[in-house]
């Protein structure tokens, strides 16, 4: 088990920020921490990097206590924050330099581990510019090599594709599967809830200082949904024949919006030739079907609700 937290306390002042939470990171797995904004998810994560003391609980990383450990488990973390961490007047290669340095490497070691970071995100050839001449997506991958360089086998990131081109979001991506195929195991935080759903083995909800729902992506959905939506774009339909379709086994409802048809079916029904049977034998032509399904975003919403926070 890489990360341990058991019933983890975090209170400022009267404001209960972390409210006995638990929570468990296994070794290769990619988990995706989600939460509205006042949630606790940076408590947490402050929590787990031993940068703010808690009120009660326990963590463990690497199966150590981390207020027995604290230096030797820090040796072994990554971290990419959210808010770009970076020198402007320095070029890349000293940016990279500098937090290397920092975490004890030198010598030929370093200047490999160097290489082989910049590399990675694809900016060895930009190593010596200045960083304050860099777009916002070269700053991210930069961001992300300085949090890398000495080869951590636990990783936090937070946020780390806000607020830049397609082309760096695609590559950073990329770049996380390839750190979690060679071993890294991470902590994604992310408001694109698509990057989440594509990246993460496991997801964990927060709000209020606690862990509201977790699961792979598919048990969430299966949380907010026991029904699945069908779409047909129709030439024309009857009345009766909608009728028709409301008395196919399983169907919950049946209705045109917005000039198509839309089925509610229980998902067990597995009444979908049926359906279009019935459409056939009366005369309907389909021009198109597709199914709606549940998405990580509704599950949010549905869970931690659809009004603005602060």
């Amino acid at each position: 088990m890489i990360l341990e937290i058991k019933n983890l306390v975090k209170r400022y002042g009267d404001m209960l920020a972390v409210d006995n939470l638990s929570l468990e990171l296994r070794e290769g797995q990619i988990l995706g921490l989600l939460g509205p904004n006042g949630a606790g998810k940076t408590t947490t994560i402050n929590c787990i990097l031993g940068l703010i003391s808690f009120d009660g609980g326990e963590i463990k990383i690497f199966g150590k206590r981390l207020n027995e450990n604290e230096m030797e488990i820090k040796r072994n973390i990554g971290v990419v924050p959210q808010d770009v961490a970076l020198y402007g007047e320095m070029t890349a290669y000293e940016n990279v330099d500098f937090f290397a340095r920092l975490y004890g490497l030198k010598g030929r070691e370093l200047k490999s581990y160097i290489e082989e970071t910049l590399n990675f995100v694809g900016l060895w050839e930009k190593r010596k510019e200045k960083v304050k001449k860099f777009s916002g997506g070269m700053k991210r991958r930069l961001n992300i090599a300085c949090g890398i360089v000495h080869r951590p086998k636990f990783i936090i990131m937070d946020e780390p594709t806000v607020g830049i081109d397609p082309q760096s979001r695609n590559h950073i991506l990329e770049s996380i599967k390839k750190l979690n195929k060679d071993g890294a195991t991470i902590i994604y935080t992310s408001h694109y809830m698509e990057e989440v759903d594509m990246l993460c083995d496991y997801i964990s909800i927060m709000d209020k200082g606690r862990i509201i729902a977790k699961g792979t992506s598919e048990e969430l959905k299966s949380l907010i949904s026991t029904d699945t939506t069908l779409i047909i774009e129709i030439s024309s339909i009857s009345h009766t024949v909608i009728e028709s379709i409301k008395q196919v086994n399983g169907v919950i409802d049946c209705f045109i919006d917005e000039g198509r048809l839309k089925i509610i079916s229980k998902k067990s029904a597995n009444n979908l030739s049926k359906i279009i049977d019935c459409l056939l034998s009366n005369d309907v032509q389909i021009i198109s079907l597709t199914s709606e399904k549940p998405t990580l975003e509704g599950v949010f919403l549905t869970l931690t609700g659809r009004s603005l926070r602060d």
